[in-house]
């Protein structure tokens, strides 16, 4: 290997740990406000993907149906939650109405526009408006009724989560894999390397919606809330932050994080039905590293993983997957001597 080589594997790890930053820091989110440690999330990068590949063809995307289909389901099961809680009609049918409202708008506005052939900017834009609505919804029926469960529950929930999702995009993507057009097709020169357009926009986009992210949690009354919810849940109830609502809005943001994942990777790889789940794995083993909870740690933790694995799959591409994975035995095995063992309801 001489430098030349190390530097292109050097971009493609640190374009690849991009990624994986932001997957990490999605998982990292998820589990300090919620407590569940969120298998799915690879899902949402793939809905993202395969939604813009079919807005593509000019098709409508089989999320749509699924994006309706458990919006009437969530809808039904808020009402039925107010009706027994308040008795009352008209309250019942309200809070019904309220959680079928994005998506339905999103749905529709999408079916007009899917066969228009909009640019890609828009049809990106209406990917992750797509993508995003699954998050609450998907909280909203899997894990809001579970919410003060032991975290071992919550993750059983999330393995069947995953599997009900995979099974779903099988269904509504089919089989065959899809690659989407870059962004930004411009190739530089620097050196030996040649540097992509795309590599370039994963990089500004990765780090623009970290800083984002950064100003949602420490300027605005919504991220302060969710501190508050990660920090101590018993203590924001009784300030009256709705753990409920956290949750939803947690999981927006987990969905929103995932389908920009998918559009920013869907340029560099073929993306199938499953291929979510190594993709958010890579993230869940930046986010271990971080102990899932130092949100610093698990980005520095992703872009390591995306430089060993582009260096693994040099020296062994057959093992690279076994390289990556064996990174969070060390990491657990360290943290189990660092940290004091713990019930598990604490």
């Amino acid at each position: 290997m001489d430098f030349s080589i190390a530097s292109i594997l050097l971009v493609d790890g640190l374009t690849n740990g991009a990624i994986y930053a932001l997957l990490g820091l999605a998982t990292v989110l998820v589990f300090a406000v919620t407590r569940i440690i969120f298998i799915p999330q690879g899902e949402f990068v793939t809905y993202g993907a395969l939604t813009l590949a079919i807005l593509q063809t000019g098709k409508v995307p089989g999320t749509i149906w699924l994006l309706l289909m458990l919006a009437g389901l969530a809808a039904m099961a808020e009402a039925w939650h107010t009706w027994k809680r308040y008795k009352l009609p008209a309250k019942a049918l309200l809070s019904g109405l309220k959680v079928l409202v994005a998506p339905v708008v999103v749905s529709l506005v999408t079916l007009w526009a899917a066969p228009q052939q909009f640019s890609l900017f828009v049809q990106a834009l209406l990917s992750v408006g797509i993508v995003t609505c699954f998050g609450p919804l998907v909280y909203r029926l899997a894990y809001q009724s579970l919410a003060d469960a032991t975290p071992l529950v919550l993750l059983i929930v999330s393995v069947g989560v995953h599997f009900a999702l995979t099974g779903l995009g099988l269904l509504f993507f089919g089989a065959e894999g899809f690659r989407n057009p870059p962004f930004w097709d411009a190739r530089f020169s620097l050196g030996a390397v040649n540097l992509s357009g795309q590599a370039v926009i994963i990089g500004l986009a990765s780090l623009a919606l970290i800083v984002m992210l950064w100003l949602f949690f420490e300027r605005t009354l919504y991220g302060k809330a969710l501190r508050a919810t990660a920090v101590n849940r018993l203590g924001a109830r009784l300030m009256g932050i709705s753990s409920q609502t956290a949750g939803q809005l947690t999981l927006a943001m987990a969905a929103l994080i995932g389908a920009l994942s998918g559009l920013l990777i869907g340029p560099t790889t073929t993306v199938f039905y499953d291929s979510g789940f190594l993709i958010g794995l890579k993230g869940f083993v930046a986010a271990v590293i971080g102990g899932l909870a130092s949100y610093p740690v698990a980005a520095l933790g992703a872009l390591m993983v995306g430089i060993i694995e582009a260096f693994g799959s040099f020296w062994a591409s057959a093992f690279k997957e076994v390289i990556v994975f064996t990174l969070i035995l060390p990491v657990l095995f360290w943290r189990s001597l660092k940290t004091g063992h713990s019930d598990e309801d604490h």
